[in-house]
């Protein structure tokens, strides 16, 4: 079955990171998709919006990505210059969400259990 293991995502996100500037925050944690699969789950803190971006795989074998903000509980203000730190965060983030897509195309992963049952 086609996925982006936690393993593989962090691999891409040390690729990003030194073929981009940016992305020193970004973090991989696994995420339970269908049947158990390990479908992989980017966060990107965003320090001048004190919340958090989700990128997801849309669905297993889909190399499109999906992006989340994380929910906040109040407004926040900021300034001309905090503003402009935002939009380059996001700038980042949406990098890192192609970059992220354009890796999935044609990416197909084996699990541990399909690499034994080959071997075997």
């Amino acid at each position: 079955m086609p996925f982006r293991s936690k393993q593989t995502l962090e691999t891409w996100v040390d690729e990003f990171r030194t073929t981009r500037e940016g992305g020193a925050l970004v973090s991989v944690v696994v995420q339970d998709g269908a049947d158990g699969a390990d479908t992989g789950l980017v966060i990107v803190p965003l320090r001048s919006g004190s919340t958090e971006i989700f990128m997801q795989p849309v669905a297993v074998g889909d190399p499109r990505w999906s992006v989340s903000f994380g929910a906040r509980s109040e407004d926040f203000e900021l300034s001309a210059a905090e503003l402009h730190g935002l939009a380059a965060e996001l700038l980042i983030a949406a990098s890192l969400c192609q970059f992220l897509q354009e890796k999935s195309v044609g990416h197909e992963e084996r699990s541990a259990q399909q690499d034994h049952a080959a071997d075997g």
